[in-house]
């Protein structure tokens, strides 16, 4: 089975301008994310799926170049149509789509959720924060009786995904045009691993950990 991991990348973004070369952990952010996936065992090959090819001065040596479209690079196009041309020109039978905003996540965690994939366990993967709190959508909690009040380790856990990467088989994309399928392997991350960064605040904090943490 052939695996693909793909990063779709913009040298420009509306919320935080030029998010994805920003300097973080003495690399720019996009960096990371495809250090991480090229010291990933089981990944044949990682693209960088971006309008620029300016955007290769950023990143580490090994990742491959796939010119996408300008028009996908629109504010208001929606990742389905950008992921769905990557897969129509480049083909594999199982996808990670990863994304830049997580820098943190480990090579180990990747290899983890890949694993349920090839195995067969799972027809897919996504990485996400297990949060145990008292939760409310809607007005209404979504994971306690509000009549009768479990202790806060007895709570159901409220799983957030992050954007780190969703693993697919490309069947599943296909035929359901979802990128999680009918049984998900959700691949837990914590600390540094769960961290999205969307905008100033997300990358500020970010910016902070890393040098507490010395990455």
């Amino acid at each position: 089975m052939k695996t693909v991991a793909f990063v779709p990348i913009k040298l420009n973004s509306q919320r935080l301008p030029h998010k994805n070369i920003l300097p973080i952990a003495g690399h720019p952010l996009c960096w990371h994310i495809v250090n991480s996936l090229l010291k990933s065992r089981g990944i044949d090959e990682v693209y960088v799926y971006c309008s620029d090819p300016r955007v290769m001065d950023f990143l580490p040596n090994g990742v491959l170049l796939k010119i996408r479209d300008k028009r996908l690079d629109g504010n208001t196009v929606k990742g389905f149509e950008i992921y769905s041309n990557f897969i129509n020109e480049v083909d594999a039978d199982i996808y990670i789509l990863a994304h830049t905003t997580s820098p943190f996540i480990k090579p180990a965690s990747i290899e983890n959720a890949l694993f349920h994939i090839i195995n067969g366990e799972n027809d897919s993967a996504f990485s996400a924060e297990k949060i145990k709190t008292f939760a409310w959508y809607q007005g209404k909690p979504i994971n306690y009786n509000i009549n009768d009040v479990p202790r806060t380790q007895d709570l159901e856990p409220i799983w957030k995904e992050t954007s780190a990467f969703f693993m697919f088989k490309k069947d599943l994309f296909i035929k359901h045009r979802r990128r999680i399928g009918f049984c998900p392997y959700i691949q837990e991350v914590t600390g540094l691993e769960a961290i999205d960064i969307d905008e100033k605040k997300d990358y500020d904090l970010a910016y902070k950990l890393a040098e507490i943490e010395n990455i």
